[in-house]
């Protein structure tokens, strides 16, 4: 018998952050979260998530943020709208 199982990605999860200054060129309201989630599969059917990332780019200046430089605004404002 064949098994087939490994991890794939999921769709990505895009969140605009409407209340959240970039902390690199000051704008407000350009923050765009984007959260990718890795799921493990047997026969291509998802069974359970095994990890999560979430970045952040501003559409202005186009710098990134990984989780370790999230600012204190940043994470509100990402818990206020996943709720």
């Amino acid at each position: 018998m064949i098994l087939f199982f490994g991890t794939r990605p999921g769709k990505p999860e895009t969140i605009k952050l409407f209340n959240a200054t970039c902390p690199y060129c000051q704008q407000r309201g350009t923050l765009t979260a984007i959260t990718l989630k890795n799921y493990f599969h047997i026969f291509w059917i998802k069974l359970f998530k095994i990890s999560s990332n979430t970045t952040i780019e501003c559409s202005h200046c186009k710098r990134g943020y990984y989780e370790n430089e999230f600012t204190d605004e940043m994470h509100r404002e990402l818990s206020r709208i996943k709720k």
